[in-house]
């Protein structure tokens, strides 16, 4: 197992599709060349902002194939494998695993609602059969359950693979529990942008973002300030960036940070249903914060 421990700006990417639905791997290379180049610390793909809940078994397989050639060993790649069936999760992590990327990134089993010893068992038995740095993703707003500091400090101290949170919860009280009471070679992330400032202040040791898509090298340096305690430096990113860390859930994400990427011209502007293109109006309003942030 490689020793590598998740921290800094790890950018959740996006999924580029041509018109009809098709990966786009040129401009999920030219998406990764970009990440590199404004200083990122890891790439997530197939996360929930690269739309995996509509991403085939072959699609994600493709997309971790073409990652780890595009990035060339210049910058980790942590593969999305959770899903909400445990057999399935396993299937997905070896195949990543044996293709060589950096970690896992293990979403809670969605929808079925596991209770706390169901969701330490899910991860445990990942853990225990798949040799690689793993980060637990912990979103109740879309899985339904919530992953408590118990449980997910149990996982750390029991499974010496489990490497990193990704705490999405909103919950600081929870936050905290974990970061004082985690084993020192366990980071908790912070799974919103806006609270990446207040995470790392409290102990934590990074982020997993949205807005890192289209403003990596901003807030790549806003977290690397907040690492180092330069917090007046990493406080005027974040009041800079803040209207467009807001707007990115004025519709559903990855809707926003998608079309945010289209006015940069790095990618069309399509998404594979449920999802659909963000109304006019809120285009508007996300084109007006683009203009006023410098990055259009």
């Amino acid at each position: 197992m490689n020793n590598y421990i998740p921290q800094g700006t790890i950018t959740a990417l996006v999924t580029p599709f041509q018109k009809g639905g098709a990966i786009d791997f040129d401009a999920l290379k030219d998406l990764i060349q970009f990440q590199i180049q404004g200083g990122v610390d890891a790439i997530v793909v197939c996360g929930s902002t690269g739309e995996s809940a509509t991403l085939t078994l072959n699609d994600k397989i493709a997309i971790f194939e073409k990652s780890l050639e595009f990035a060339a060993g210049k910058i980790p790649i942590i593969a999305g494998t959770g899903t909400n069936e445990t057999e399935g999760t396993l299937n997905l992590s070896t195949i990543a695993f044996n293709l060589g990327v950096s970690a896992l990134l293990l979403v809670a089993p969605y929808y079925n609602k596991p209770t706390q010893d169901g969701l330490f068992e899910h991860f445990k038995l990942i853990a225990d059969n798949v040799g690689i740095p793993i980060i637990i993703y912990n979103v109740p707003g879309r899985t339904g359950v919530n992953i408590s500091a118990e449980t997910q400090l149990k996982l750390a101290n029991n499974c010496k693979n489990i490497k990193a949170t990704k705490e999405a919860s909103g919950n600081f009280e929870q936050m905290m529990k974990i970061i004082n009471g985690a084993p020192k070679d366990f980071n908790l992330l912070s799974g919103d942008d806006i609270y990446t400032i207040p995470i790392i202040a409290l102990g934590g040791k990074g982020v997993v973002s949205v807005i890192s898509n289209y403003a990596p090298k901003q807030f790549s340096d806003l977290v690397k300030n907040a690492l180092n305690g330069k917090f007046d430096k990493a406080r005027k990113i974040h009041y800079d960036l803040l209207e467009l860390m807001e707007l990115n859930f004025i519709e559903s994400n990855p809707i926003p940070v998608k079309y945010a990427l289209t006015l940069m011209k790095k990618i069309d502007s399509v998404y594979r249903l449920p999802l659909l293109e963000m109304t006019k109006k809120n285009r508007e309003i996300f084109k007006k914060a683009m203009q006023k942030a410098g990055l259009i």
